[in-house]
């Protein structure tokens, strides 16, 4: 005979846990454990094992100890006998104690998912091999389980002691002094002596508690070691109640059945009290799918009206991806990164003109290839006048140097238009281009194709662009010096331009090269302005540490360190002079390339310093060698100021070109490049597709996007059907209110157990009545028994007795 009730509230449960696993959820009812505290042979594993209502294993059902995994037991006579074996293994043979449980889980279909605990009997006397403060120990172990508050306290207190004196109920106090979880429980009735009775305390009248008393009869030794069925036990525990004088009338509140009925409703009131919440988050979860859903409820992959509505759509919403990306969009701005036209406006704006610049003369090779075109020219006659053909033929050759960073620049962007292209198609959305991976794959391969055939067309334009400046050379261009001009600065090549001393740029960089071994580093604060380059402690610019004048500063690049994931560029002094204190360069870093670029970008802003692609190692050597040459020519004073105005030419005219060629170079990539494509993505793209393969191919869905699509539907329903369940299980069950409370004042709840002094009852004779011998116990002291069932793991606040259970399996004893 099993437990009825709970065989009752199984189901429903079952029904709610099934619909939470088939959306991926665990459905968290946390049943309360069910704690069985009494003194020695009180009788709690008897209540216990009548409670569960089993002493054999049905077919399809095992149990396993967590000691011995390996092992299932499928006969309860085999789970007692391992119980007792390991007790003995754990505490030994002569009544030592030990507070490791030992765990026991029961796999069943047809059992709760709860955790029962038989603990050890409390007593006061040390024997055997226990220690001298055996019962605070004792009580120290049962206080451990019994504190969880969603545990319930079943205070066992055998008819034949003083209940006043009940070690059980005044544990249950000190830790539940409300009473709102404990329920006394009267066990061996039928063994008070004759003409007493414990009819009082079951009526809730002598000494009360809030949830009140339950009488029940247990099996005796003899009946248990005779095997006696749990069927006939409860008719027998039922025909004593009927026909007890004493308990007759209140038969019906007495007995395991009524005790298994008071247990199922608590667990049912804590059920329904967990409904709400559950409630609450599967409406949530219901309403964030209705929108998607909505799109699938009438689905038909095959459907071809479908799929050219969807493909459409797609490269519709593709071009619209594409072109935000590029012109920029309130719409999911990306905080975390530059990309698509932010990118390519850095390119324009930072990477192009450091790229001009990195390609700048060296000023003595320029010089030196000044003074042969002027001898060359002059031939084997000395030159009285500055021949402006010099002049064509040196400037010439610079306006080719041109072709390499503006190439560069076109291909930069070529890839960041491709990224943009990729980034747009694998955009993980719902029912877009990620959906459909030959689609997709198709319209990366089309973009990217038409990108290169543009790439074609404007590398041709901008390589025109620099032929039509090598073709005439406009002397009379209004921002050319001249050679009036030309002339006269060079004889005031040391007075300067006053220039406003604006700031340019600030931000934080690091020092590599300034630490005390000069080998370590340190951030600061910098503020470039157009004369000077300074330093302080933070932001707040209170604190200068140094002030770096730009006269004759150049800046290159540094390879980065070992072992280090800065990007270095250094600052040093063209004359060979320190930069700061004894240092002949000050290397600086930044955590990316960008940056690198940027303040490099932000250095050719201020007139006073350059950037240079020279390495360290050949500088001062190529100075050593290039100052012996540049004598030579310095010989003649003449030859020396018609350099100097040729340079002087050279640097205004190409001044004129980088201006012009800075201002074209985007103009014509957007114009050949960008737009171009923006118009192919909203124009053409959608008949090549068509024409590259069949719509069927193209619009066929990847395997993810399908079981994505079931997944979610499969959701769906199972949300609105766990909803149901919530809503069965809330109309079928009822919660009992919590009954009132009483005067318990008769619980002591001092760390001393006190007794009364006035006992309630005879004490126990020494003849037992005919029929039935006294009921025996093991005396022996063993750990908690705690059945768990496997395949979870306990939560870390109560790790050793309240695992997060699986739904189909129950712990029982």
């Amino acid at each position: 005979m099993g437990n009825r009730g709970m065989e009752e509230l199984i189901p429903l449960v079952n029904k709610l846990q099934d619909a939470f696993s088939s959306i991926g959820q665990s459905c968290h009812l946390d049943l309360p454990q069910i704690a069985v505290v009494g003194g020695q042979s009180a009788g709690k594993s008897s209540v216990l094992e009548n409670f569960v209502g089993r002493i054999s294993l049905p077919f399809s059902e095992y149990a396993e100890f967590l000691h011995c995994k390996s092992k299932k037991f499928t006969d309860f006579d085999e789970v007692r006998q391992e119980i007792e074996a390991e007790t003995d293994r754990v505490t030994g043979t002569n009544k030592g104690i030990s507070p490791v449980p030992i765990n026991l889980r029961v796999y069943s279909p047809h059992v709760l998912n709860l955790t029962l605990i038989d603990l050890p009997g409390i007593t006061k006397v040390p024997v055997g091999d226990q220690p001298p403060d055996i019962e605070y120990q004792i009580k120290d172990m049962i206080l451990q389980f019994i504190s969880r508050e969603s545990s319930l306290i079943l205070a066992v207190t055998p008819a034949n002691m003083d209940l006043a004196n009940s070690d059980a109920l005044k544990l249950a106090k000190e830790v539940d002094p409300q009473g709102l979880r404990t329920i006394g429980v009267i066990t061996k009735l039928d063994l008070m002596d004759e003409g007493t009775d414990a009819r009082d305390v079951l009526e809730n009248k002598l000494l009360p508690l809030r949830r009140g008393y339950i009488g029940v009869v247990n099996r005796s030794q003899k009946d248990i070691e005779g095997k006696k069925d749990i069927r006939a036990a409860l008719a027998a525990e039922r025909k004593f109640f009927l026909s007890h004088p004493a308990y007759r009338h209140m038969a019906d509140r007495m007995g395991t059945p009524h005790l298994q009925k008071t247990l199922n409703q608590q667990l049912t009131n804590h059920i329904r009290e967990s409904l709400p919440a559950l409630r609450s988050k599967l409406q949530s979860q219901l309403l964030s799918l209705e929108k998607e859903v909505e799109e699938y409820k009438n689905f038909r992959p095959d459907d071809p009206t479908r799929k050219t509505k969807a493909l459409l759509q797609m490269v519709q919403q593709f071009g619209v991806d594409f072109e935000k990306r590029i012109e920029g969009s309130g719409d999911q701005v990306d905080t975390l990164e530059l990309s698509g036209g932010a990118r390519i406006n850095r390119i324009f704006h930072e990477r192009f003109p450091f790229e001009l610049v990195k390609m700048e003369f060296d000023e003595k090779d320029l010089r030196r290839e000044i003074s042969y075109a002027i001898k060359n020219i002059h031939g084997v006659r000395t030159g009285l006048f500055t021949p402006d053909l010099a002049f064509e033929a040196i400037v010439k050759k610079q306006v080719v140097k041109l072709k390499e960073p503006c190439l560069k620049c076109v291909d930069l962007v070529i890839q960041e238009l491709i990224n943009t292209v990729r980034q747009c198609t694998s955009k993980k959305v719902t029912g877009f281009l990620s959906s459909y991976p030959r689609l997709r794959e198709e319209t990366e391969r089309i973009v990217t194709t038409y990108i290169r055939e543009r790439e074609g067309r404007t590398k041709d334009q901008i390589l025109l662009l620099i032929d039509i400046e090598q073709s005439y050379i406009n002397t009379n261009h209004e921002d050319f010096i001249g050679f009036a001009n030309a002339q006269q600065r060079s004889t005031q090549l040391n007075k300067k331009r006053a220039i406003p001393n604006q700031v340019i740029r600030r931000g934080w960089l690091t020092i590599n090269n300034i630490s005390l071994m000069k080998g370590g580093s340190k951030e600061y604060w910098f503020v470039l302005t157009a004369e000077s380059l300074s330093w302080y402690k933070d932001e707040e610019e209170k604190e200068k540490k140094y002030m770096l004048p730009l006269d004759n500063l150049k800046i290159r690049d540094v390879e980065k360190g070992f072992m280090s994931n800065k990007h270095v560029f250094a600052i040093f002094n063209t004359e060979q002079r320190n930069v700061y204190k004894d240092l002949r360069q000050i290397e600086l870093a930044c955590d990316s390339q960008e940056d690198v670029d940027s303040w490099k970008a932000s250095f050719l802003r201020s007139p006073r310093a350059t950037v240079t692609p020279h390495h360290r190692c050949s500088l001062l050597q190529a100075e050593n060698e290039d100052g012996a040459q540049e004598n030579t020519f310095s010989m003649d004073p003449q030859l020396e100021r018609q350099v100097e105005t040729i340079r002087n030419l050279v640097d205004s005219y190409v001044a004129i070109i980088n201006k012009s060629i800075r201002d074209l170079m985007p103009k014509t990539i957007m114009h050949l490049m960008i737009n171009n494509t923006k118009a192919f993505i909203h124009h053409e793209l959608l008949a090549y597709l068509y024409s590259s393969a069949d719509q069927s191919s193209l619009m066929e869905e990847s395997a993810d996007q399908a079981q994505r699509r079931d997944d979610m539907l499969r959701m769906y329903h199972a949300l609105k059907e766990a909803l149901n369940i919530i809503g069965d299980i809330s109309t079928s069950t009822v919660s009992t209110p919590v009954p009132p409370p009483v005067d318990d004042t008769w619980l002591q709840t001092s760390p001393r157990f006190l007794h009364s002094p006035t006992p309630q009852r005879r004490p126990v004779s020494s003849v037992h009545p005919p029929g039935r011998p006294p009921a025996v116990e093991r005396s022996h002291t063993r750990p908690p028994l705690i059945p768990v069932p496997v395949g979870s793991q306990a939560p870390s606040q109560h790790p050793p007795f309240h695992p997060d259970l699986d739904p189909r399996a129950c712990c029982q004893q």
